[in-house]
């Protein structure tokens, strides 16, 4: 029991620094150049569903990366 919490603890701290990594590297993206306002409260909506998005795919890859590492010993 105590793994399976570890696994889900650690898969909610990968995804919020995905999610916050992602945040962070769109902030360097110009959606000015494709939102009509870009300091609206849509535009910042837009700004964190991206980020959550991006962010938890990238954090879904790097767990299903790491588990099927661990299952590699298994090969050995």
């Amino acid at each position: 029991m105590g793994s399976l919490a570890t696994t889900g603890l650690l898969n909610i701290i990968v995804s919020i620094i995905c999610i916050a990594a992602s945040w962070w590297a769109l902030q360097s993206f110009r959606f000015d150049l494709f939102v009509k306002k870009a300091n609206s409260a849509q535009s910042k909506l837009l700004q964190i569903l991206l980020s959550i998005v991006i962010g938890s795919g990238v954090a879904r890859f790097l767990m299903e990366y790491l588990a099927s590492s661990l299952l590699l010993r298994d090969l050995f």
